[in-house]
């Protein structure tokens, strides 16, 4: 055989060899591919059954036992008197920044929140401190962020599957360490009662009765979460809700409350915590089509309607004009809903996330008929009716919050410093009421019409709020000193939070 005859007789079988190769290759490469996806999720369940088998309430009976301590000082030390002012806090569920006629031009007709905005004081400038609801209400409450409070995410109803979602993050429901508003106002002397949605535990220890309020009527949860139910103190008492109807029961039990409150010499304190217009949104028949706003308008229209109701209560029983009146949003609005002239909605920390509608009215105590544009933010309330009722704040632990009674006397131009943007347990953004600094952080980027967006890495980022309240333009390399020192401060905050997560003190 020549030597061309023996080449040629090589040549297929070496083809084959290579074919063969190139095969098993692919079969690899395909079996490392599909292996990938597999050793994620065996990876992300191996993660989640750890957080399962591991986390646990950070309960600190060490400050639980200060609280007490705290607690039943005021008790013993803290008269109360007919002078004494009321405490009516409002709190709406994801109402957005221009929802109310006073915030400026809106379909939706308000009169009578107008007519208290007209006599008080708005704040154009005031933030929930949270862009969800969980962590928004025990910031506020408890006037520390979130993630001091160790309530950093939404809660999910306990006896549900979803509940494991709580466990594998770390999100309980709040504890017996921390001290909230009712805490404080029930050892002060005041008759405490809750009215609407708690949504920050529904575990023994952690609700409403469990912090201060001497009575309850209203829900643990949003009203798009399952089971949905009506509590009076500890018990059920609606299994199944006509959510047409839930205005009325709360507004009938507000003014029954504020009511019999006129017939006593102790002062009142009433967390009006409305479930709307959280979605689902239900309006009573009557008020469904009468906004322009369509069905967000009705429910929106008929929440002033009860805010006239207990107004007039207030009025017709002598208590209205030394009574405290705030109202506010726990964060921007969700689906629906006017977040003003801001980039971001419900979920967002950008402002139209966390800028929300907040008034107080207080003739006995405040001049009204003013706007004041400073900045404020959620964590700020329970410091500010500690300085107004006199009475002292607790030394045990960090309050993120700063009273904001030199600003609402016109006395001063600042309330704090420095405010903060959590989501979850991470600080995404600070600011110093003018500048706005974003970290680097994931963006997402949405196509109407696809199910799905794509994650872009953005930042850092600076804004001017003064000149862009809308967040449109980054500024940071005009100005940056300003970006330097905000910074700055987010790594000093980071560190502070690093060594102490609960802000407790000695």
């Amino acid at each position: 055989m020549s030597a061309t005859d023996q080449e040629a007789a090589e040549r297929p079988p070496a083809k084959r060899a290579r074919k063969g190769g190139l095969g098993k290759r692919i079969l690899k490469s395909t079996g490392l591919i599909l292996a990938l996806p597999a050793t994620l999720l065996m990876a992300g369940v191996g993660y989640a059954l750890f957080e399962l088998a591991t986390n646990r309430p950070d309960d600190s009976p060490e400050h639980e036992a200060r609280k007490e301590e705290y607690v039943s000082e005021l008790s013993a030390t803290m008269p109360v008197s007919g002078e004494t002012p009321n405490v009516l806090l409002v709190h709406y569920d994801d109402l957005g920044y221009g929802d109310l006629g006073f915030m400026g031009d809106t379909p939706i007709q308000t009169p009578n929140l107008d007519a208290l905005a007209a006599d008080g004081v708005v704040m154009t400038n005031y933030h929930a401190p949270s862009a969800v609801c969980t962590p928004s209400r025990a910031a506020l409450l408890t006037g520390r962020m979130a993630p001091r409070a160790a309530v950093p995410d939404v809660l999910f109803p306990n006896e549900g599957v979803t509940s494991l979602i709580n466990v594998v993050t770390g999100t309980f429901g709040l504890t017996q360490a921390e001290l909230t508003i009712p805490d404080i106002l029930q050892a002060s002397g005041y008759d405490t009662a809750m009215i609407g949605k708690w949504h920050i535990g529904d575990t023994e220890g952690s609700t409403p009765n469990d912090f201060g309020f001497d009575s309850f009527l209203g829900s643990l949860y949003s009203n798009d979460m399952v089971p949905f139910q009506i509590y009076e103190d500890r018990e059920v008492v609606l299994e199944t809700v006509d959510q047409t109807q839930l205005d009325e029961l709360y507004t009938d039990r507000a003014v029954e409350f504020v009511g019999a409150a006129g017939e006593t010499e102790d002062p009142f304190f009433l967390y009006f915590a409305h479930n709307f217009p959280h979605e689902p949104l239900y309006a009573a028949a009557e008020n469904q089509g009468r906004s322009d706003a369509g069905l967000y308008g009705d429910v929106v229209e008929g929440l002033d309607d009860g805010i006239g109701r207990i107004v007039d209560e207030l009025e017709a029983t002598g208590q209205l004009d030394n009574t405290i009146i705030m109202v506010t949003s726990d964060n921007g609005p969700w689906f629906q809903g006017d977040g003003g002239d801001h980039r971001g909605r419900k979920g967002s920390i950008s402002e139209g996330g966390t800028l929300v509608p907040f008034l107080v009215h207080w003739p006995e105590g405040i001049e009204g008929g003013r706007t004041v544009d400073t900045m404020a933010m959620g964590t700020d309330v329970l410091p500010t009716l500690l300085d107004w009722l006199d009475i002292p704040a607790p030394t045990d632990r960090t309050l993120d919050g700063t009273s904001m009674a030199p600003v609402l006397a016109g006395t001063s131009d600042t309330v704090s410093e420095f405010y903060y943007y959590y989501a979850s347990k991470k600080l995404l953004a600070v600011s110093d009421g003018r500048f706005k600094y974003y970290a680097a952080q994931p963006y997402l980027y949405g196509v109407s019409g696809t199910s799905f967006a794509t994650p872009f890495s953005k930042g850092p980022w600076l804004f001017d709020l003064d000149a862009d309240p809308s967040e449109s333009y980054d500024v940071i390399e005009r100005y940056p000193e300003a970006a330097a020192a905000l910074a700055a401060e987010l790594e000093r905050r980071n560190a502070e939070t690093d060594e102490n997560p609960r802000g407790w003190k000695d």
